[in-house]
């Protein structure tokens, strides 16, 4: 097995973090981002490249082995489309993301256009048996 850092689901309902999950697993999700002031509200440590994680289903169930390959810390602002698409999420446009970002850390601590966020690319290293 791997030296796994952490766990978690992504998202902040079973539903979205089951919706997110299959976009990992699918191959079309290899980025996400949170945002820095809450992660340190939270004290959640910063990714750091190598770290494994294990990814959870909506019901708190171990779903995969994600390592993080590249972190930056950057405005929502200044997130680029390039970015954006490779969070996989709808019609992979800059818009959709920047709308659905900005619902998501709106019901989540608060948002604005330059909050800093903590970027995260990632491989999917296993599928866990479920």
């Amino acid at each position: 097995m791997h030296d796994i850092v952490d766990s978690y689901a992504m998202g902040d309902s079973p539903e979205l973090a089951d919706e997110l999950l299959a976009l990992v697993l699918e191959g079309k999700k290899t980025a996400s981002c949170d945002s820095l002031q809450l992660m340190q509200k939270d004290n959640i440590p910063m990714p750091r490249v190598g770290d494994k994680y294990l990814l959870l289903d909506g019901r708190q169930k171990p779903a995969a082995v994600i390592e993080t390959v590249d972190v930056t810390i950057r405005r929502f602002d200044e997130v680029d489309e390039a970015f954006a698409r490779a969070e996989g999420e709808g019609d992979l446009s800059y818009e959709y993301w920047r709308q659905g970002h900005k619902e998501y850390f709106t019901r989540n601590g608060g948002f604005s256009e330059d909050m800093k966020l903590v970027c995260e690319r990632f491989r999917l290293c296993e599928v866990l048996d479920r």
